[in-house]
């Protein structure tokens, strides 16, 4: 009796052990409503975004993250959660659908989902630790209904590939050749013995028909200044699209061929450096919807550099006739508002008003400026910009005092192509010189601006919280017009 007493024990005891291997994550207190700045309840966090899409289902899986990456020894400790929407407006939570369930998976890494023949097939990296050496190998796991998934053996199925980073060997970007029944993986890798020795980041291409015996085949990409993350790829209106993060900022290049040869684009309309890894997927009537995630800052300060783990960020893509990518907020996830605030402009100086709404800044020997004070912090801002003629540059001062002391620049030049937002930076930023529409979203440490549908700019803020917006516009005129501000809803 004793005796199975204590191998009850030790049984109870190993389970319990085996359950508490990765962070707890309840679905059931997480917002159901819009995911647009999501953050999961607790001190948790949203990590890489593996979106899919099936059937009209948006399926988001995002790695959970509890300690800025650094659970179980700085390995991650990550695991796959899920939430799933068919609007882009309400959506279901689900308990995590890749766990650590073993001692040696030090982190369940990101990859991606592909669906085959009746099934779903979730492609993704095991961190782990091999004679004390971390390494990344390649796992996958296979479900009925994209929710379900079953680790497949052996785990992990393939090592490494000859010729590359053991270390770094993650993030597989699965698909399906449905000509042939063959799955194919790119796999962000170093080169061991790289021509340019700083220049090894690359995509590995691998090969299987049977999930079992794989190819190794010509990289897809080469030639990086850092391991290539979280690829993505897909084709989309006569172009094939090959993206990849270069230390998490996203850029991508098209061809008319699957594998190439590869061109860039005009402007890289996925590179905002505070929406890191994007990845996308394909949504209703030919629609595709990134996804994304928005880093927090050491300590909470402004200047100070990224850390691991945020909240999620969404883009709608869209397509210009030679290929190239634009940007915009999805309607659908912009945060709901509560009724437009009755705010009143003060033209401070070389200012007029234009109605109730609006304000014309003409100031060709210097700066011009105009205010709204009462602006929520959490609130939304829209309006319509018209430059006159050369401008060296104009904007707004958001969550700025008295004076237009502190907040955050915004600021529009059309020489050089750019938007700024606080210390961060988009370029190549066509049409600066003609009216455009402006969309700015501020939500708690967030502050996020959509410039006429075609690119956005986001930034991590902290330290600013003033409830003035100042307009300026300096050696030049702008009219800032049909200006609304209206405070977000509580989540």
């Amino acid at each position: 009796m004793k005796k199975i007493t204590l191998a009850c024990l030790l049984s109870v005891m190993a389970f319990m052990a085996k359950a508490q291997l990765g962070v707890k994550y309840d679905p059931t207190v997480q917002s159901t409503k819009s995911m647009q700045y999501f953050k999961p309840k607790g001190n948790l966090f949203v990590g890489d975004c593996i979106p899919f899409s099936k059937d009209g289902t948006y399926y988001y899986y995002w790695l959970l993250d509890s300690a800025h990456h650094k659970s179980l020894n700085g390995l991650g400790g990550h695991q796959w959660a899920l939430s799933k929407s068919t609007d882009l407006k309400h959506w279901e939570q689900f308990p995590l659908v890749l766990k650590i369930d073993e001692p040696w998976e030090k982190s369940i890494c990101t990859g991606s989902v592909v669906y085959h023949k009746g099934k779903y097939y979730a492609f993704y990296a095991t961190r782990l630790l091999n004679d004390g050496k971390v390494n990344e190998q390649l796992s996958y796991a296979i479900s009925n209904d994209g929710v379900n998934f079953e680790k497949q053996k052996p785990n992990p199925f393939y090592t490494s590939a000859p010729g590359y980073s053991k270390r770094d060997f993650r993030d597989p970007k699965v698909f399906v050749d449905e000509k042939t029944g063959e799955f194919h993986l790119f796999v962000s890798s170093w080169q061991e013995n790289p021509v340019m020795k700083n220049n090894g980041g690359a995509l590995v291409h691998l090969s299987s028909k049977d999930l079992k015996n794989w190819t190794v085949h010509e990289p897809i990409l080469t030639g990086q200044p850092s391991t290539p993350e979280c690829p993505d790829y897909f084709f989309w209106k006569g172009w094939y699209y090959l993206v990849y993060s270069d230390g998490s900022n996203t850029s991508y290049v098209k061809s008319k061929n699957p594998y190439g040869p590869w061109e860039a684009p005009r402007y890289q309309a996925l590179n905002e450096d505070w929406s890191n890894v994007v990845k996308t997927a394909e949504f209703k009537n030919g629609r595709r919807i990134a996804a994304a995630w928005v880093p927090n800052r050491s300590e909470s300060k402004d200047d100070n550099h990224e850390i691991f783990g945020g909240n999620s960020l969404f883009r709608e893509v869209f397509q210009e006739t030679d290929g190239t990518l634009d940007t915009s907020f999805p309607q659908e996830m912009i945060p709901e508002t509560g009724d437009k605030l009755n705010v009143k402009i003060a033209t401070d100086l070389q200012a007029s008003a234009i109605g109730d709404d609006g304000v014309a800044i003409n100031s060709p020997g210097g700066v011009g400026t105009a205010h709204i004070e009462g602006v929520p912090l959490n609130s939304r801002i829209t309006l319509e910009v018209e430059p006159t003629g050369a401008n060296e540059e104009f904007g707004l001062y958001l969550r700025s005092g008295e004076g237009a002391t502190g907040g955050y620049r915004l600021n529009f030049s059309a020489s050089s192509k750019t938007v700024r937002l606080g210390n961060t930076v988009i370029e190549g930023v066509d049409g600066l010189d003609k009216p455009f529409k402006l969309d700015i979203v501020m939500k708690d440490g967030i502050i996020d601006v959509d410039v006429n549908h075609k690119r956005t700019i986001v930034n991590r803020t902290y330290e600013q919280n003033g409830s003035f917006a100042w307009f300026y516009a300096k050696h030049g005129k702008v009219n800032f017009k049909s200006i609304t501000v209206s405070p977000l809803k509580e989540n």
